[in-house]
């Protein structure tokens, strides 16, 4: 293998290049191929990044690459601070994918601005949340895929915990790393988002943007259901239950705001967690999931 460049010890993205391809390996069982590139699309506004100036990144035993994706539409306001949680890490064998749904603010800008620390960014119109996802994972090379939406960002350190406990877990390639999250409310207090083993009923005890997946799994248990408006994540991440190693670290991975989709359609959300809920749990736990939900939903009176 070729040596590794180093194009600025500041980042975490541009510490271990290579001018080689990685090779986007297929088996007959896998869910979908893997892509270096999306493929042209007529409404495209534009993409950019490393990659498309000839540069990659590769995993190595001892040093997996993590795979970070941020999907984004309008996202000015909190998107930098997304972008400089990811190149920030310590951990030095990281890709950054930014897929943006065409956005008609300023997030354009601040994406170019940081094009040559982001392996791989693409701009143009999807189909909603899931087609973002789904394009994002697509274009990932890593061992462990992170997502982490433009709202949100990630404290600093723990791409190195997250590697040390996938090495140190090495008794199976299909895993779930996950660990506690905060919050920021609308008001803009700093809360820690509880959760509990109930949960499952409903959804999952931790949040999309606190864990990592395995390239693995996502080649096993396949990518986002579009038909899902909010509960995609929570699918994907219950269709491992029977065979997934789910590994729960001590740490506070990320940060996570309110006033997300989620947020502003509870109801809807909680009936489309039931429904995947059903499909793990039956009808009768994922309903006593759904009213217990509720009744918090009403007390707190969160509309």
């Amino acid at each position: 293998m070729n040596e590794t460049l180093c194009l600025n010890a500041k980042f975490s993205t541009t510490k271990r290049l290579l001018k080689t391809k990685p090779d986007c390996e297929y088996n007959e069982n896998d869910k979908f191929c893997s892509l270096l590139f999306l493929p042209e699309n007529k409404v495209r506004l534009a993409e950019g990044g490393l990659r498309t100036h000839g540069y990659f990144k590769h995993s190595n035993k001892n040093k997996p690459l993590i795979s970070i994706v941020t999907i984004v539409y309008n996202g000015e306001m909190h998107l930098e601070q997304t972008i400089l949680s990811v190149l920030k890490q310590s951990y030095d064998n990281v890709e950054y994918i930014v897929i943006d749904g065409g956005s008609n603010d300023n997030t354009l800008e601040i994406i170019k601005k940081y094009e040559d620390q982001i392996d791989y960014w693409v701009s143009e119109p999807d189909s909603g949340i899931s087609d973002a996802f789904n394009k994002g994972v697509c274009c990932c090379a890593g061992q462990l895929i992170g997502l982490i939406n433009a709202d949100d960002y990630y404290e600093q350190g723990v791409f190195a915990k997250v590697v040390e406990s996938y090495l140190n877990n090495s008794d199976t390639s299909e895993k779930i790393i996950y660990g506690n999250t905060n919050k920021i409310t609308i008001d803009g207090k700093k809360e820690v988002k509880k959760s509990s083993q109930l949960s499952w009923c409903l959804s999952v005890p931790f949040s999309h943007c606190s864990s990592f997946l395995t390239s693995s799994y996502y080649k096993k248990h396949g990518l986002f259901n579009e038909q899902f408006k909010i509960a995609m994540d929570v699918d994907v991440l219950m269709r491992g239950l029977k065979s997934t190693h789910y590994i729960e670290l001590p740490d506070f991975i990320a940060t996570q705001r309110d006033g997300g989709i989620s947020d502003k359609n509870r109801l809807q959300g909680y009936k489309e967690y039931r429904n995947v809920a059903k499909s793990y749990f039956g009808v009768v736990l994922s309903y006593l999931g759904y009213i217990v939900k509720l009744a918090v939903f009403y007390k707190n009176k969160v509309f």
